[in-house]
């Protein structure tokens, strides 16, 4: 099947703006129209660690930060709608983190995601601060919670 040019040149653009390859000379955040929101949600929600949850995170967080990362978040854009990871992001559900000390705490993963990555260790994509999204403080402590319950480490 041919993808027509410009649903292409449309799917380029917005894959880049989503990851951080928009226009990084705008102060202003990057908006997600309803219209760019996953065709498909996941058939079940992506798995967290079995156990208790981290220092400070309920599941209520979790939930909260699961929307929003399947969602107006966009991080499903780079790190996969279950987190697994893609080319451009790493796995969020294994025991490797690659951009904050090796057994963080919410605290650690709430200021990644509120700097972002701009040298990646791993993958050739930069994360702009709060991945591009527009987020509010109690968003991105639910990402965070969110992502943490991700990580089997």
């Amino acid at each position: 099947m041919r993808i027509p040019r410009d649903l292409t040149a449309l799917l380029v653009a917005l894959a880049m703006a989503a990851c951080g390859g928009g226009d990084a000379g705008s102060d202003e955040p990057a908006e997600t129209p309803a219209a760019e929101a996953p065709a498909e949600a996941p058939a079940e929600a992506p798995a967290t660690q079995e156990g208790p949850l981290p220092e400070g995170v309920t599941a209520e967080m979790v939930t909260a930060g699961q929307q929003i990362f399947t969602g107006n978040g966009i991080c499903y854009t780079c790190h996969g709608m279950d987190g697994t990871g893609t080319q451009l992001a790493p796995d969020l559900t294994d025991d490797m983190w690659l951009n904050v000390p090796a057994d963080p705490t919410l605290d650690d993963v709430v200021e990644l995601v509120m700097a972002g990555v701009a040298s990646p260790v791993e993958h050739p994509a930069p994360m702009p601060p709060m991945g591009g999204a527009n987020l509010t403080d109690e968003q991105v402590q639910n990402v965070a919670a969110y992502v943490l319950s991700l990580s089997a480490g």
